[in-house]
Formats: structure tokens, C-alpha cells, sequence
């Protein structure tokens, strides 16, 4: 597997979340400040940065790590559309939005992961 793609997804992704934190955090959008939020968007940041530097480090398990990555950061941003269901969670349109859109996102990554996965084992 190709290591370029999966090392921009995952920097793309973990980008996305560090800028989402800082708004949540206030810090550049007023009015959009969560704290819960913005530490759970820390947290995926984290491990999107971690996936991305073992992918550098260990490329060939770079789909596992991927695939690790990226399955905890839709994990933790279907848990963010839960909070915004259930009325925990900040309610505005932007958020609304960004969690569709990184869902969206991330569940693709897997699906691309997921078929490469397949293509390998096939040869």
C-alpha cells in the first residue's frame, strides 16, 4: 500500500480536529466556545497525530494503524452527534455540519482502507 494517501488522510483529518478544538476552545471563532467539545477533539487530534507518525515510522502495518486511527476518531465524532441528539453536545449549525462532514470523511478513509485491505489479500 501506497503510504502517501493514507499519510495526507490521516495529517488532513488530524488538522480538521486541531482546527475544530481551537474553535471550541474560543479561540477563533467567538461564540463556539464547548469545553467538553474541544477536549474530545483534542483527544482525536492526538490519536490521528500518533496514527500518522507510526504510519511514518512502521509503514508497512500503515493500513492497521490507519484503520485504527481513524475507526477511534469516528467512534469519538458519532459519540459528538449523539451528544448534539441528545442536547448535551454544542447545537449550532457549524457543528452540526463539521461532525456530518468528518463522519463522512473518516467513514470513507475506513472503506478506502478496508478495500485496499482486500485487494492485497487477493494478489
Amino acid at each position: 500500500m501506497a503510504p502517501g494517501p493514507v499519510l495526507a488522510m490521516l495529517g488532513a483529518e488530524a488538522t480538521a480536529f486541531a482546527l475544530a478544538s481551537l474553535i471550541h476552545r474560543g479561540g477563533l471563532l467567538p461564540g463556539y466556545a464547548h469545553g467538553a467539545a474541544a477536549t474530545e477533539e483534542t483527544v482525536i487530534t492526538a490519536v490521528l497525530l500518533a496514527g500518522l507518525a507510526l504510519s511514518w515510522i512502521l509503514p508497512r502495518r500503515i493500513r492497521t494503524i490507519g484503520l485504527a486511527a481513524q475507526g477511534f476518531a469516528l467512534l469519538g465524532t458519532l459519540a459528538g452527534l449523539a451528544a448534539i441528539a441528545g442536547g448535551v453536545g454544542p447545537r449550532t449549525a457549524l457543528d452540526i455540519a463539521y461532525h456530518a462532514i468528518m463522519a463522512a470523511a473518516l467513514a470513507a478513509g475506513l472503506a478506502a482502507l478496508a478495500r485496499a485491505g482486500r485487494r492485497h489479500a487477493a494478489v
